[in-house]
Parts: C-alpha cells; structure tokens; sequence
C-alpha cells in the first residue's frame, strides 16, 4: 500500500531507477512509446503533442504524463524543444528513459536553472517501461517507481 494525494492505494507493481536529473515526487499515466523519437519534429513544443507523422504515436499528448522514452533519435535542438515544453506547462510530469541523452537531459538542467518546476529523469530499461504502458505510476525523489 502507498499513500498518494491523501489516499491509500494498492500497489501491484514497485520497481527502482536511476536517477539522471533529480526532481520532486511526481505522478502521472505512463506513456510508453514503441518507438524512439526526436523531439526536434517529432513533438509540438506548444502543445505536447507527438507530430511526427512516421511515429507510431502520432496524436498522443505528453503533457503530464510519465513519458517513457525506449531511445531517443539525436538533435542538438531536442533540448530547446524540452525546455520549451517546460515553459509552456506542457512536458511530461517525469521522463523514463532507457539510455542517458545528454542533450536532451540539458532542457531540464536550464529549466532548472531558470527557475521552472522541472520534471525529474530516470533510467530504466526500455524492457521494464513496456510493462508500465498506461498504468498510474508514482515516482518517489529517491527513484522508486510505484505502478497502480
């Protein structure tokens, strides 16, 4: 059991990440992509929503979820979009991450030094986020991952 937003809930699910950008305690509908995606292209930094007409996931919105990330496809601007997406109120409320990327693990280090709520990253492996897809999940600040 875990006590979330004032209620006890039943977890059937705990699993532990490593942290690559320390955040607060965040909560969120994971959403896992089957793909990799550049966020240069691939994602509206207006609105969170997927715009990359060749991903499988075209049409899904990030914003607010815990976006799963099995890779990501390289571009320099990816941490501009990301920290776009922070601005905005719409980034995920935390990023899964299979690998570390560097450049798009930046857009959360300038959101953080400028001041905005910056949503926290970790790794795990592309083969444990599968089994999160569309499960509740509650990220402790010390990596724990709760799924409902």
């Amino acid at each position: 059991m875990v006590v979330s937003e004032g209620r006890v809930v039943k977890a059937d699910l705990v699993l532990n990440a490593e942290i690559l950008i320390p955040g607060a305690p965040a909560s969120g509908r994971c959403l896992a992509l089957t793909a990799p995606i550049s966020f240069w292209g691939g994602v509206d930094p207006r609105t969170g929503t997927i715009i990359d007409a060749r991903h499988p996931q075209l049409g899904e919105d990030i914003a607010g979820t815990v976006l799963a990330l099995p890779g990501t496809i390289g571009s320099s601007s990816a941490s501009a979009v990301l920290l776009e997406l922070v601005h905005a109120g719409k980034a995920p409320t935390a990023l899964l991450m299979d690998a570390p990327d560097a450049i798009l693990l930046l857009g959360l280090v300038v959101a953080r030094e400028m001041g905005w709520p910056t949503p926290p990253a970790l790794r795990l492996p592309a083969a444990k986020q599968a089994a999160l897809a569309g499960r509740w999940l509650l990220l402790s600040a010390d990596g724990k991952i709760t799924a409902q």
